[in-house]
This record gives structure tokens, C-alpha cells and sequence, in this order.
């Protein structure tokens, strides 16, 4: 549930104006009031970003000087510290309104009279609670966005062919890691990015000024949600979920635009909402695999908005075509990259974004001090030398061959109901199965672990992603995939 129905908005409206003494409104009679909306507190990305948007739409219509959202839970709650936010607003009226109701007994009531008692400055008004049922109209909640491929190969799934990681096997190589285990000896220093700042602003052809070394592709996409002034954001999806979970925890009530199968998972730029301020793609996409011309992803690009394009596999492309990474031209241009996949550090944690420099400063002002480590910033000099692009670049050739490979095996398999998402351009391939539940099992079962597709938005159960591997491997795998087929 991400942007609250047009009869619970008016149920609001009609309960401030309740707790305000009703009457008409005009321009300027609330000027000097600010509502704090409460809700649940929780993890559920859903919720959060529902109540966020139900703060700025009630702003939008209520005349007040601001409306600030807030959570509570029994044993937490933040109702003080959002009425704190009220207060530099600068109103001298606030106003606590519940968006739904709240655990805890009275405690946050309590919290808030508290808070009153130490500023008699202050006027404090409570709006009634609403009626128990009103939640009941949300949907239910959607994929779980927080699963990755990882989950698929724990608690014991280490022992399984892992098909279901997209991290390419045999790395790190023996050079690199010779590299990171040189940067050991310095641990006692704080680490200094400036070398692979210099490295990677090289390597693409921009200036340092348009880098920033993030703790993996991941942190870039909460600092993104964190640190920049957007009201409507859109991902495009199926896609990594990420984007979508770091902008929901960060309060956004974020929109999708979701691409059909029959249009080969491929992006229309007429298809996102011309009023979005922040729009994510990744490029090509993971998990359908589709590469999108570059020139169709900067048609997306427009004055007032943030056009992020998530490019973590774009180095398994060979001559990383259609990347916009060096591109200087496009206004809002956010390009994220990932030494994740190529090299095998997902435990290193080392990615960058490459932007324009306002944009790079207000993600820099927004991470901690010293986010990446010394070993990951030796790992990142050395992955954007001579050597390292030359070894990316014979990787993406024969991780080519070996989709080739494997997409021609999987077509053999279509008399069973298999379907491949193609054309394939990534390291991984899309694959429609009949009853993927079950099949995905069946193949742990037979020492396989692929990536299950059904929570990516826009997939349904029927899908299944699998890493691209060894051809050796491949047979092995579609020679298992048929029994689990048959049952």
C-alpha cells in the first residue's frame, strides 16, 4: 500500500477539521498550524511510504503550514521527536492527528502531553482516533522486496550448484586478490579514496568531481532516497528491488511502471508519468536481462529530474554498449556501477555512482565519514586499470558465449512450457516455468539453487532467474530442469 484512497484523505480532513473547531477554511486561517500524522511504526516499507504520502497530500489540501509524519510502536514511540519537527516549522498551534489506530495505549499520548508541559508555548490539540476498520480497504501487500538471491543459498544451500547469485564463478582472481591482501598492511590508517576516485573518474572519462565510492551499488540507492528533494518517485520495474525498498523507507510513496512480457520487457519513455522527479531503470536489467538503447533511456531525461540508471552489470555487456556512464549531456543523469559482479566482492562492498557534481556532493553530505574501506578501494583502483578493464572485458565475451549456450539449451525445453525472456544481453536469463514453485524445490532437490521471480513486481509465479555458468554446468542444470519438469 503505498498512496492512501481518496475517502480515507477526506476522513482526515473531516477529523482535523474537527479538532481545529470546523468552519470554512481560507488561505491563511491555518497558517499557523502543523498537524504531526501518526501511524504504526514497523518495517513494512508499504506502510511507511503510504503514511508519507498521506502527509503530503493532506498538506497539499489542508491550508496548514506543514504536516510532518511520525511513527509509533509499544516500545518506541517517536511521537516527541516529530512534534520537535512541528515545532521548527515554526507554527504555534500543532496538531495530532492518527492516521490509523495505534498500539501502545495511551503511552504516545502521554509522550506528546509531556512534550506540551515543557513548552507552553506551545498549543497541543489531539484529532479523535479513527474507526478500527478503515485499514482493512489497503491491499494486500505486495512482493517481498527485500529478497535476494542470497537467501536462496543459505542455511545449507551453500552446498548447492548456486545458480541463483549472479556473482561470476572463479573470482576473485588471484591478481586481485594478491592487491587486497597488499592493502592490509595500512589498516591502521583511515582510508583515503582519493586514488580510486581519480581511477574511476579515468576509466569513464569525467571529472573527479562527478564520482563518488559508495559501499556497494546498495548504500547509493539509500543515500539516493535519503538525500535528494523528490516528491514523485518512479521505478521502473520487473527490476532490482532495492531502489524501490530504500526510497519506501525513506518515506517516499514511490510509483511503478511495470513492462509486459509481450513487449519483450522493453521500455517505452512514454510510459513514465511526465511529473516524475526521480526515475530508476537499470541497464540491462536484472532479472529480465534486457539491455535498453541508450539513446531511449536519455529520452527519459528533463529538466527538474533525477534519471538514475542502475548499471551493476553493464561491465558483463561486451563494449559496455548502451551504457551512459561517460555521458556529460543528459540533465539529472545518476549512473550507478558495481564491482560486485565481475570481480566477486559482494563481501567487499565496494560501487560507485557517477552524476553531476551538485548531485554527488548531496550524496557525499549524506554518507557517514570513511564509508568504503581501504581494501575496497585498493580492489576498485586496481579493477580500473589497463589490466582489470582488459580481464571485464574477455569476461563479457565469455559470459556471451555461455548464454548462448545455455538460452539455446533451455529452448530445447519449450515442448515442457519453458520460455526464455529474450533477448538476453546479462550475465543471468529470465525463464517463464509452469508450476516455478514446485520446479525451483524439485531442483534444490537435484543440488540447484536458482533465483525464484515471483518478487519482482510485475512477475508472477511462474518465473525463475538463472545465473548464466560454465557450459558444462548449464547441461547439467537443463538436464535436471527437464526431470523436475516431469515430475
Amino acid at each position: 500500500m503505498q498512496t492512501p484512497p481518496p475517502a480515507l484523505l477526506a476522513a482526515l480532513e473531516r477529523r482535523l477539521d474537527d479538532a481545529l473547531g470546523g468552519g470554512a477554511r481560507t488561505p491563511y486561517d491555518r497558517a499557523g498550524v502543523t498537524v504531526l500524522l501518526v501511524g504504526r511504526g514497523g518495517s513494512d516499507p508499504y506502510a511507511r511510504a503510504e503514511l508519507a504520502a498521506a502527509a503530503r497530500l493532506l498538506w497539499d489540501g489542508s491550508g496548514c503550514a506543514g504536516v510532518e509524519p511520525a511513527f509509533v510502536a509499544s516500545a518506541a514511540p517517536d511521537v516527541p521527536s516529530g512534534l520537535d519537527r512541528c515545532a521548527t516549522l515554526g507554527a504555534r498551534t500543532i496538531v495530532v492527528l492518527p492516521y490509523e489506530p495505534l498500539p501502545g495505549g495511551e503511552r504516545w499520548r502521554a509522550q506528546a502531553e509531556g512534550w506540551a508541559a515543557a513548552r507552553p508555548d506551545m498549543e497541543l490539540r489531539f484529532a479523535p482516533a479513527p474507526a478500527a476498520a478503515h485499514r482493512e480497504q489497503a491491499p494486500e501487500p505486495g512482493p517481498d522486496l527485500r529478497h535476494h538471491g542470497d537467501a536462496e543459498v543459505r542455511d545449507g544451500g551453500e552446498k548447492l550448484t548456486d545458480l541463483a547469485v549472479n556473482v561470476r564463478t572463479g573470482t576473485p582472481p588471484d591478481w586481485l586478490r594478491a592487491h587486497i591482501a597488499g592493502a592490509l598492511d595500512g589498516l591502521a590508517a583511515y582510508p583515503d579514496g582519493r586514488a580510486a576516485r581519480a581511477a574511476v573518474a579515468a576509466r569513464h572519462g569525467v571529472p573527479v568531481e562527478r564520482v563518488l565510492l559508495t559501499a556497494g551499488a546498495a548504500e547509493a540507492f539509500v543515500l539516493l532516497a535519503r538525500a535528494l528533494p523528490v516528491r514523485r518517485p518512479v521505478v521502473v520495474h520487473p527490476q532490482f528491488t532495492e531502489p524501490e525498498a530504500a526510497l519506501a523507507d525513506a518515506g517516499h510513496a514511490v510509483g511503478r511502471v511495470l513492462l509486459r512480457e509481450a513487449d519483450g520487457f522493453r521500455l517505452d519513455p512514454a510510459a513514465v508519468p511526465g511529473d516524475a522527479d526521480l526515475v530508476v531503470v537499470g541497464n540491462p536489467t536484472n532479472p529480465t536481462s534486457v539491455l535498453h538503447p541508450a539513446d531511449a533511456l536519455a529520452r527519459l531525461a528533463r529538466p527538474g529530474r533525477h534519471l538514475v540508471v542502475d548499471e551493476a552489470f553493464m561491465d558483463a555487456v561486451p563494449g559496455e554498449r548502451e551504457s551512459l556512464a561517460g555521458r556529460t549531456d543528459v540533465p539529472g543523469l545518476v549512473v550507478l556501477r558495481s564491482l560486485t559482479k565481475t570481480w566477486g566482492l559482494a563481501g567487499l562492498r565496494v560501487g560507485y555512482v557517477v552524476a553531476e557534481p551538485e548531485t554527488i556532493a548531496a550524496l557525499e553530505r549524506a554518507q557517514p565519514l570513511w564509508p568504503v574501506s581501504s581494501p575496497a578501494l585498493v580492489a576498485a583502483v586496481a579493477c580500473m586499470s589497463a589490466r582489470g578493464v582488459a580481464e571485464a572485458a574477455d569476461a563479457a565475451l565469455a559470459v556471451r558465449d555461455d548464454r548462448e549456450h545455455l538460452v539455446g539449451r533451455l529452448g530445447g525445453l519449450d515442448d515442457l512450457g519453458v520460455a526464455v525472456a529474450a533477448p538476453a544481453q546479462g550475465p543471468f536469463v529470465l525463464v517463464r516455468v509452469p508450476g516455478a514453485a514446485a520446479v525451483r524445490e524439485r531442483l534444490r532437490g537435484a543440488g540447484f539453487a536458482v533465483r525464484r521471480g515471483d518478487t519482482f513486481p510485475g512477475l508472477g509465479p511462474d518465473w525463475l532467474r538463472i545465473a548464466v555458468r560454465d557450459r558444462a554446468t548449464s547441461d547439467r542444470f537443463v538436464t535436471a530442469l527437464a526431470r523436475a519438469l516431469r515430475g
